[in-house]
């Protein structure tokens, strides 16, 4: 594993129950940081109760606390507490930027920061960037405390064909908080992780399938994957141009879409985002309001292939959907093996194209693919837990974007994607279709890799469609997440589902750091 800094030093003690950290405290007076959200935080620095540097200090001690037995945090930002002290001074001037200014947010390590390393969890990019990424500079200029760096699966989990997903060879294996020898799922794992442990108040996550709803899923916290076009992907290290986003985590779905507030917009280096409708809210939270799902035509895709607990936490939200006034309709997804089938290789031959552009632009390391490979052959802590680079080898001999096959296969996945939920949608008069978005987590192990064949993400991701994921419940100690998907830029729909159902199903509970369970 990599090296990590002092600060972050695993705690001693292998205790088989760590108790949470007890409630933050600022300004002489305490308050429930697990449970806050943005705007219970704004009310209270508006009070002078709180302040922006209390906030982010608070953060930055408990990530020294409590990391060490997560490991989300790859590196913390030595400017934070400057940005917290501008933002302090932004209120006192009565010049704040909106209800994200002095809130500290994380950000998954393949964002490139100007300021601090990205490095995808590679060690062969450890080096600045030449620019913040363009939904950085969005966070910024919303004044957002930009808090650190979180840990991910390596290149995003598209390097070994068999990954330990929360592993990369900068910063080791990221747990999860609930179970510490499960696995947190997805490679915005360390984002999701630092979140449900209340090491940040957001996190930015990125997906190409499942790395966004899945990690959030497995860890108790919202995650939304928007719709594609809705965030721009400039400085974000891609995989799929086709499919890549980045979104918002957090652990309650208000403070979600306060984020996406921010995050969205036209981006003239994005060509995706050139599509993104103007009549788009421009403040998501403001739609959040109860009863949302009254009225409401939800599917609900059951996949009982995740396990009968699964289905049974599955059987609870239908109840609670139907509480809320919603007609559920059982469905089942058209297409899926076939989506299964041409993803992959459509991926590989994007990856190749997109990594050697993105490449491109950094001042330092590797320039191309080819050049990535090379330096794992050489490096042996880059291999000590899953040692293979294989799809890295395989995308080097895909075939290119100009070739018919190809172009052919990712036709036939957008449209079957698109198919398979509009399709569905329009056949039963649905406003969205509900369904697990994980199952219970598995034991982190790099011997064998992942045991995570989760098909619910893969529709919505390949269609670029928005997928948002709430708690839905709990297997034992371990969380299960209900996602609500529905049409290309839908998401303000999703959002106010999910804010619906966690009202009427409240199910998070924060972690309390099991070593393991029972045998």
């Amino acid at each position: 594993m990599g090296r990590r800094p002092v600060f972050l030093a695993i705690l001693a003690a292998a205790l088989v129950l760590v108790p949470a950290a007890p409630a933050a405290s600022a300004s002489s007076s305490k308050f429930d940081l697990d449970s806050a959200d943005i705007p219970a935080l704004q009310a209270r620095m508006a009070s002078g109760r709180l302040t922006a540097v209390d906030l982010t200090s608070t953060y930055l001690e408990r990530i020294r606390r409590i990391d060490g037995k997560v490991n989300a945090v790859l590196a913390v930002n030595p400017a934070a507490p400057g940005q917290a002290r501008e933002s302090d001074a932004r209120r006192r001037a009565h010049r704040l930027r909106g209800p994200l200014d002095g809130i500290p947010v994380l950000v998954k390590d393949n964002v490139d920061t100007r300021d601090q390393q990205t490095t995808a969890g590679s060690r062969a990019l450890r080096s600045f960037p030449a620019k913040d990424a363009t939904l950085i500079t969005r966070l910024r200029s919303a004044g957002a405390v930009i808090l650190g760096k979180a840990n991910l699966s390596e290149w995003a989990n598209f390097r070994a064909a068999k990954p330990t997903s929360g592993w990369s060879g900068v910063g080791g294996q990221t747990n999860n908080p609930y179970v510490l020898d499960r696995n947190p799922c997805g490679s915005s794992a360390g984002s999701a992780a630092g979140v449900a442990a209340s090491l940040a108040q957001v996190a930015i996550g990125s997906e190409t399938d499942g790395s966004i709803v899945c990690p959030a899923g497995m860890t108790a916290t919202v995650g939304h994957k928007p719709s594609l076009g809705l965030v721009s992907r400039t400085g974000v290290v891609p995989i799929s141009a086709e499919q890549d986003t980045a979104g918002p985590i957090a652990r309650n779905v208000v403070d979600v879409a306060l984020t996406l507030s921010v995050l969205q917009g036209r981006d003239p280096s994005d060509p995706a985002t050139l599509t993104y409708p103007r009549t788009q809210p421009s403040d998501y939270a403001k739609l959040l309001r109860p009863g949302a799902l009254s009225g409401a035509r939800i599917g609900l895709w059951r996949l009982p292939v995740l396990g009968p607990a699964t289905d049974a936490i599955m059987t609870s939200a239908r109840n609670a959907l139907v509480k809320a006034g919603a007609t559920v309709v059982e469905v089942t997804l058209p297409y899926q093996d076939r989506l299964l089938e041409l993803e992959f290789p459509a991926l590989l031959t994007e990856f190749h194209r997109d990594i050697d552009a993105y490449l491109a632009t950094r001042p330092h390391g590797p320039r191309n693919l080819a050049e990535l490979i090379a330096y794992n052959r050489a490096d042996p802590l880059e291999r000590t837990c899953f040692a293979g680079q294989e799809l890295f080898e395989q995308a080097l001999a895909a075939p290119p974007p100009s070739d018919p096959g190809y172009r052919a296969m990712r036709a036939e996945l957008t449209d079957l994607s698109r198919r398979s939920l509009d399709e569905t949608l329009a056949a039963h008069g649905l406003a969205a279709i509900a369904s697990p978005t994980n199952p219970p987590a598995w034991k982190t192990d790099c011997a064998v890799g992942d045991n995570d064949v989760i098909p619910s993400s893969t529709p919505a991701a390949v269609a670029g469609y928005p997928d948002v994921t709430v708690p839905a419940g709990f297997a034992g100690p371990l969380p299960v997440g209900l996602s609500f998907m529905g049409p290309r830029w839908s998401d303000a729909r999703v959002l106010a589902f999910a804010a619906d159902f966690s009202r009427v199903a409240p199910a998070r509970v924060p972690p309390r750091f099991l070593a393991t369970l029972p045998s």
